[in-house]
């Protein structure tokens, strides 16, 4: 994948990435878990985690489907380090490779689940990642699709518009680098378009009621760490304006009574 095909490298590859990561599977995998009820998957099924990142889900899928071969494909051989170190309890159930969304190295219909997780939104040309989806995916076979939409992170109302925040400051970032910062709402027409069936849509609610104050700061902390710089210089704000607008989340987050939610798109198709 060449660098205008992978505009976060930096971000992606750091360190904070990791904890974001953990967070985001520590506070969104027991809302999401179940609806995999619905494809009716089970047996020695095969599963690309297109995405992976440091396997947290991986791992995860492999409990959920005890009998399947789990292929988790990441970009970054740093991650995937990870992956395979928290993953050796598992044997051969889950491997690891470095590979291009945009050119899968598997052969065509191979896999009964793709899952594809927090990526829709960090690649341009997402149509491009889920043509080579469709093409691995086998015919009846299911698409997971978690495609995040930053005009869905509501915090209270204080000194400054987070809402405003999320869209002048995280969506011009990603539109400056050619993605799409409000895929999530923008995902359902895409895969029609794609020819699938049966496509749903569920909003998981992150929220300081159901999630833990600080796995969901956490979240919050790791993305200030991450990307205040990116956001900065996209939106012409000097850095420690943007950190101290993360902060003023983070506060809210972890103190009671405030409320904070996001609510996180996940979308499921079945390929024709």
């Amino acid at each position: 994948m060449t660098q205008d095909r992978n505009p976060q490298a930096e971000q992606m590859g750091d360190e904070s990435m990791v904890r974001n990561l953990a967070h985001q599977a520590q506070a969104i995998w027991p809302q999401e878990s179940p609806l995999f009820a619905r494809y009716g998957l089970s047996g020695p099924l095969r599963i690309l985690d297109l995405g992976c990142g440091t396997g947290e889900i991986s791992r995860r899928l492999a409990a959920l489907y005890p009998q399947a071969s789990v292929l988790g494909i990441d970009i970054l051989e740093s991650n995937l380090r990870l992956a395979r170190r928290d993953s050796a309890g598992l044997g051969e159930q889950v491997r690891y490779e470095v590979g291009d969304a945009f050119a899968l190295a598997s052969d065509d219909a191979t896999f009964d689940l793709v899952v594809c997780r927090h990526m829709s939104q960090a690649v341009p040309d997402f149509p491009l990642v889920l043509s080579e989806i469709s093409r691995v995916l086998k015919p009846g076979g299911w698409l997971h699709l978690l495609s995040e939409d930053y005009g869905m992170l509501h915090m209270p109302t204080t000194v400054f518009d987070a809402d405003r925040f999320w869209n002048a400051n995280a969506v011009a970032f990603l539109g400056s680098i050619g993605c799409d910062g409000r895929i999530g709402r923008h995902t359902p027409p895409l895969l029609e378009r794609a020819g699938y069936r049966e496509i749903a849509m569920d909003y998981l609610t992150v929220d300081t009621l159901r999630v833990p104050r600080a796995t969901f700061a956490g979240i919050i902390r790791a993305w200030r760490d991450g990307y205040t710089e990116a956001l900065a210089g996209a939106s012409g704000r000097r850095a420690a304006e943007v950190a101290a607008d993360f902060d003023t989340m983070i506060h809210a987050i972890e103190t009671a009574p405030d409320y904070a939610v996001w609510h996180v798109p996940v979308a499921s198709a079945r390929r024709v």
